[in-house]
């Protein structure tokens, strides 16, 4: 879809895309610097395999470079979701 409302039936580049969500995070009063196509990517891993979602199906819909990255992508969001001084209350 364009700026206009039109659909189209090309893919937006990943150039486009990152000037997009960039461009969104800043309205949303967020660092547009943080915001990239690999952690929209990382964050997808992460929520979808912490809501019990299967690794083949979140592979299917990231297209991580390996099994590797997609494993390290949920790993590193893990440890702020499931952790002792989390379920304190820390």
């Amino acid at each position: 879809m364009d700026r206009h409302g039109n659909i189209r039936a090309i893919r937006l580049t990943a150039q486009v895309m990152v000037l997009v969500l960039k461009r969104h995070a800043t309205r949303a009063g967020l660092d547009p610097e943080r915001a990239t196509g690999h952690s929209l990517r990382a964050d997808l891993a992460t929520s979808t395999a912490s809501a019990g979602v299967p690794e083949r199906v979140i592979a299917a819909q990231t297209d991580p470079r390996g099994t590797a990255i997609l494993h390290r992508y949920i790993r590193e969001g893990l440890l702020f979701r499931e952790n002792a001084a989390s379920a304190a209350g820390l």
